[in-house]
């Protein structure tokens, strides 16, 4: 059985979205290392990329020509230092020279040799084409990015179920029905579950180690966004929000780092309406650094990064003044397995689902993780999952200028809202009472995606991408 971990689902990477930036940056790594196990690597004489349909729509917007370069460059979207993308590429655009995979020196114009092409390949709406010339012919690879930082080939067996991975789980999942049948039959919470099949692919000190790094990156993105004032790159002049909103909730704490921030919030008085300030607050800061191509987690994606670190904030520093790494490990293995479940039977793609496939995933997987902590059952859980999603169905992706900031950063404070009010309703409802079972929202998801029509799937050819006039902005 095809499986996937908590860690494909939450990877670390550069905004400003997991499909059309982290994808196409990923995508590029993986055509070097196929060159260099052929052993043409060596004898590339120039390289040029074909991106098609949403890629090719929003790709300016989405920074997937950035993406192409750094990735072609050799570059590590968990590693290079933020402050060096800018430059990078700059070196590339006007010296017209890329440092192929960091070791060849080849002649490059992104102007001529990244070709945005409107069209839509058949196989999915994120394609894209690397080519190399080599001893005078050319060799091309083509890629395909189905959302959430995940790269399939057109040949791979697996790619129409949108994932190729393979491992053995001892407890393999599939819907939200199996995961319950392992819960029930061996008395288990679902993050426990889903440890148990962490563990066979990795040590129980490799998971921690990597679940810690996982939240230490969502916090500092936070953090930066609560302390980053000014306007958001693109041409939008979108101001940032989160400062703004953050030094009116803060009033005169004082804090040198992000654990001493958690400390700060906890310790300030918080009233009903300022709960709701707070998690949008955290939210719309995760965003606005996306925005920037600041490194962020993608939960499913990093257009819908802000909702899972906000929920988990808003627990830390709300609910549970006693939260620790065990709290946020369970958090994130619950999050990460529901995402799992919605990749497997519909999409996390937004290009081929709408942002339902987006925000309205992020927010199941933030209500069943939250619901989970807050004492629910495993049938509860599920229960809040699609109590998220079923409010989410039909929303339509459809970014202004195709950048991920117009409407994408308000619905990431949206989707948190939600994903609380569902593990509430969640943890006040009998499972035999539930009329639609979780599984069944995410069948429905994967129909209304398919019916929806191409221009509302991140082509900024629909909706407000349209419906704005950007010289208003």
């Amino acid at each position: 059985m095809e499986c996937i971990s908590v860690f494909d689902m939450l990877k670390i990477g550069i905004g400003p979205s997991s499909s059309h930036t982290l994808g196409p940056w990923r995508a590029a790594e993986r055509w070097i290392s196929e060159l260099k196990a052929s052993q043409k690597f060596n004898d590339v004489k120039s390289v040029t990329i074909d991106l098609y349909g949403s890629l090719s729509l929003t790709g300016k917007g989405h920074a997937t020509d950035y993406a192409v370069m750094l990735g072609l460059s050799g570059k590590d979207p968990e590693t290079i230092p933020v402050n060096q993308i800018e430059s990078t590429v700059k070196t590339i655009k006007e010296k017209h020279i890329l440092s192929f995979g960091g070791e060849l020196q080849l002649a490059f114009n992104p102007e001529t040799d990244i070709i945005f092409n409107r069209k839509f390949l058949p196989f999915h709406a994120n394609g894209m084409s690397f080519k190399a010339t080599i001893n005078n012919k050319k060799h091309t690879s083509k890629f395909y990015s189905i959302g959430g930082g995940f790269v399939v080939k057109e040949e791979n067996k697996n790619s129409k179920k949108n994932f190729e991975i393979k491992c053995s789980f001892p407890y393999p999942i599939e819907k939200g029905t199996e995961l319950l049948e392992f819960c029930k039959r061996f008395n288990l919470p679902i993050s426990q579950v889903v440890l148990e099949n962490e563990k066979s692919i990795r040590s129980s000190k490799e998971i921690d180690i990597e679940l810690q790094r996982i939240w230490d990156t969502m916090l500092e993105c936070m953090y930066t966004g609560c302390h980053t004032e000014g306007t958001l790159p693109g041409g939008l002049n979108v101001r940032r929000r989160a400062y703004d909103l953050h030094q009116k909730l803060k009033g005169d704490k004082i804090y040198n780092n992000p654990v001493e921030w958690i400390y700060a919030i906890r310790d300030t008085e918080v009233k009903f309406r300022q709960i709701l300030k707070w998690v949008s607050c955290f939210a719309l800061a995760v965003n606005e650094v996306n925005a920037s191509l600041g490194r962020v987690v993608t939960a499913p994606t990093n257009g819908s990064a802000g909702v899972i670190p906000s929920v988990l904030m808003y627990y830390l520093v709300i609910e549970n003044h006693d939260g620790n790494f065990e709290d946020i490990k369970r958090f994130l293995l619950v999050a990460g397995e529901i995402g799992s479940i919605f990749k497997k039977g519909a999409t996390i793609s937004a290009a081929m689902g709408g942002c339902q496939a987006e925000i309205g995933v992020s927010s199941a997987m933030a209500a069943g993780a939250l619901c989970e902590l807050l004492g629910g059952t495993p049938e509860q859980v599920l229960v809040a999952a699609e109590i998220a999603m079923e409010h989410h169905l039909g929303l339509t992706c459809d970014p202004i200028g195709g950048l991920v900031q117009i409407p994408c950063i308000e619905r990431n404070a949206m989707g948190a809202i939600k994903a609380i009010n569902a593990a509430e309703l969640a943890l006040d409802t009998s499972p035999e009472n539930v009329k639609v079972p979780l599984d069944k929202v995410v069948n429905t998801m994967w129909e209304t995606a398919k019916d929806m029509n191409t221009k509302y799937k991140e082509t900024s050819e629909g909706g407000l991408a349209i419906g704005v006039n950007l010289t208003d902005c």
